[in-house]
């Protein structure tokens, strides 16, 4: 079960269990619904609790349901529900409580947080906008200004200003997210604490003066974009609908129109390039490199040094008996190495100056990397990826010749103006001589190493997506 109940003393506790992020899927929505059924029911309990085991608290939609049909409970739904709930509901938030998850804990009565937490409403950067009461609910506690900022942004909120502003009413010192609720539950039962019930709480004043500035700021840095001028109606709706239910009827309106726009489709497409494109395709059980040589001289070895310690990784400036992988800096002879593998580091413009059968090429503004495979086995690959990803490098692996190199000589060759449509000319390319093991790859590096649009979802999206328009 991805929801159970259990009572403690007087207190009834819906726990969520849901790994590795407790994501709202459709078993948690109707499990929450389900739960909440029982602890109303339980005599017993005079008030409740909604926790989540693991790591953090809810961070967000289940990514499993993207481009799905919704299944029911919707999740606005099962936060009416909670909402609704007649005994005092505490949630007790840990690790991040995320867009649909920061929306369940508004439904909540009371929100207390263990130290360290984070939350935060980032659907802005999938296209999309809060769907499940965010806009209507997060305005009522904080304000329009600082709404308007934390949902057209998408930042995530430490704990310290969550309290300050008034997302959470408490930040626990406590060891568990169960004992931070139960102890908060006893307080609200006490009187020590007085709960608060969001979607009941008067609608924010208006202010003109925020929803002009933002609008301004919005057309300067991001006109191009669809989502956050929606997000800007939603919270005007908050403010100019006659009740709640109004407000969270436009917000609905405005949730599905992003859902249809093109940018929300590229956004999500880019989400998931951004998931493992350090994994080589068929390849399994393997493991970082733990001992790995630094050769010569490189800015990014700065940055490899100050994550070894934390990734467990013992990094040395000469290579030895114990070295499993050497990493070469430009211009940098092999000589005296150890018989390890070596990935040769080379600079994106450069001509390839090393018969090494690794190379690794950083993008020049230093977001992402590529490793690129060219006569290595699968496995080192992959060893060496998992080593540069523990170093906290972004990675994406290719083979035989580098995706980077290919994109940067076709904007090397275009005028400002034809950019663009050299890097989409490229990406056909290097997916037709089969560089990349993913196509999708293409799209992340043009967009993190070469700022192609993000809302476009990448070059070779968008020039697939022309070439199906024309056999149309």
């Amino acid at each position: 079960m991805s929801v159970h109940y259990q009572r403690h003393g007087d207190i009834g506790v819906i726990q969520i269990a849901n790994p590795p992020v407790n994501a709202l899927g459709q078993a948690v929505r109707s499990g929450l619904v389900n739960a909440l059924k029982e602890g109303i029911a339980d005599t017993d309990a005079k008030a409740l609790v909604v926790l989540a085991d693991g790591r953090t608290f809810i961070a967000g939609a289940d990514i499993r349901e993207f481009g799905k049909p919704p299944q029911a409970p919707l999740l606005p739904d099962v936060i009416t529900q909670l909402e609704a709930c007649p005994k005092p509901l505490i949630a007790a938030l840990h690790g991040t409580a995320l867009g649909g998850g920061l929306e369940v804990a508004l439904g909540c009565h009371y929100r207390v947080a263990l130290a360290g937490t984070r939350v935060g409403l980032p659907e802005v950067k999938l296209g999309l906008l809060p769907g499940a009461g965010g806009t209507q609910r997060l305005p009522r506690l904080v304000g329009v200004e600082r709404a308007l900022e934390m949902i057209t942004s998408g930042r995530f909120v430490e704990a310290e200003e969550a309290l300050e502003a008034g997302i959470i009413d408490a930040i626990s010192n406590a060891q568990t997210p169960l004992e931070a609720g139960l102890a908060a539950a006893q307080e609200v039962l006490a009187g020590a604490q007085t709960p608060r019930i969001t979607g009941q709480l008067p609608a924010p004043a208006a202010n003109p003066q925020a929803i002009t500035k933002t609008l301004d700021q919005l057309n300067q840095q991001s006109s191009e974009l669809f989502s956050p001028f929606r997000i800007v109606e939603t919270i005007q709706a908050c403010v100019d609908a006659e009740s709640l239910e109004a407000g969270l009827r436009r917000e609905r309106e405005l949730f599905l129109a992003c859902m249809d726009s093109p940018q929300r489709a590229g956004l999500i497409h880019l989400f998931f390039a951004a998931r493992s494109p350090h994994l080589v395709p068929d390849v399994e059980k393997a493991s970082a490199f733990k001992h790995v040589a630094l050769i010569g001289e490189h800015p990014l070895f700065e940055r490899l040094q100050k994550a070894a310690q934390k990734a467990g990784i013992s990094l040395t400036n000469a290579s030895n008996e114990a070295t499993e992988l050497c990493l070469l800096g430009p211009n940098t002879t092999q000589d005296s190495l150890a018989n390890c593998p070596v990935v040769a580091l080379e600079e994106i413009g450069s001509a390839c100056s090393t018969a090494s059968a690794l190379s690794l090429i950083i993008a020049e503004n230093g977001q992402i990397g590529e490793l690129v495979n060219v006569s290595a086995e699968p496995l080192t690959q992959q060893r060496a990826a998992l080593t540069l990803k523990a170093l906290r490098l972004n990675i994406v692996v290719s083979q035989q010749k580098s995706i980077l190199r290919a994109m940067h000589a076709a904007i090397q060759q275009a005028s400002a103006s034809e950019k663009q449509s050299a890097l989409e000319q490229a990406s056909i390319n290097i997916a037709e001589q089969g560089f990349c093991y993913r196509e999708s790859d293409i799209d992340l590096l043009a967009v993190e190493a070469f700022g192609y649009p993000r809302h476009l979802g990448g070059p070779h999206r968008q020039a697939t997506l022309s070439t199906a328009a024309k056999d149309v």
